[in-house]
């Protein structure tokens, strides 16, 4: 079920790479569909909610990966405290990752949580989320389900300032699909602090709703 590397992790079933759940599902292909269910959820529910009080802070992060996936796991919303490498890439060490989430989430509070950004010209604005998104890639701080969050977390941000969900269908790069674009731009962001790509992905991606401003 994933290719990541842990150093002894303790979330999942012994002997495989399928983690342990409240439901006690060991077959990866039900698992997935379960975690996408919620997800399609959870955006509805994150959606319904936003509203001028809503704060894009790391306590309203950790709920999103909480409340998305709690039912299932009980680490949902909690920072792992292992190391963890991906195809070559190390994220963030355990140990440094609460003082990196402080550093990432002060510095977005010295943005206002990006939520004055409606009237910014696209450029700039994808800019912006896009230095934060190579800097949650790079912390990945939860045990599984890392990029699901972090592309639900910047969608509830675009929403707010009156964006579509940002849409990453289409390549990015030259050549090649979405998806490998997607890799390759966060690879980018882990292994060589480089958001260029990452950037290109978002500016494509996102797309005003037509009239629509924010009135949250």
């Amino acid at each position: 079920m994933s290719k990541y590397r842990h150093e002894n992790s303790p979330i999942y079933i012994p002997g495989t790479d399928i983690p342990n759940n409240k439901l006690g599902i060991d077959e990866a292909g039900l698992l997935h569909e379960i975690e996408a269910n919620l997800l399609k959820d959870a955006y509805r529910l994150f959606l319904d909610e936003l509203n001028e009080n809503t704060v894009f802070d790391e306590f309203y992060f950790k709920s999103l990966h909480r409340r998305t996936f709690g039912s299932l796991y009980e680490w949902a919303g909690e920072y792992r405290t292992v190391n963890m490498s991906k195809a070559g890439s190390r994220f963030c060490l355990a140990d440094y990752l609460q003082a990196e989430s402080k550093r990432i989430f002060t510095g977005l509070a010295g943005d206002d949580y990006l939520m004055q950004c409606a009237e910014w010209q696209k450029e700039r604005f994808a800019e912006k989320l896009a230095y934060y998104a190579c800097e949650l890639v790079a912390l990945h701080p939860f045990y599984e389900l890392n990029g699901r969050i972090t592309r639900l977390f910047l969608d509830m941000i675009a929403a707010f300032n009156g964006y579509e969900f940002i849409d990453y269908t289409e390549a990015a790069a030259s050549g090649g699909q979405s998806d490998n674009a997607y890799i390759k731009a966060s690879i980018d962001c882990v292994q060589f602090a480089d958001c260029k790509a990452m950037n290109a992905i978002l500016f494509k991606g996102l797309v005003k709703i037509p009239g629509e401003e924010n009135q949250l």
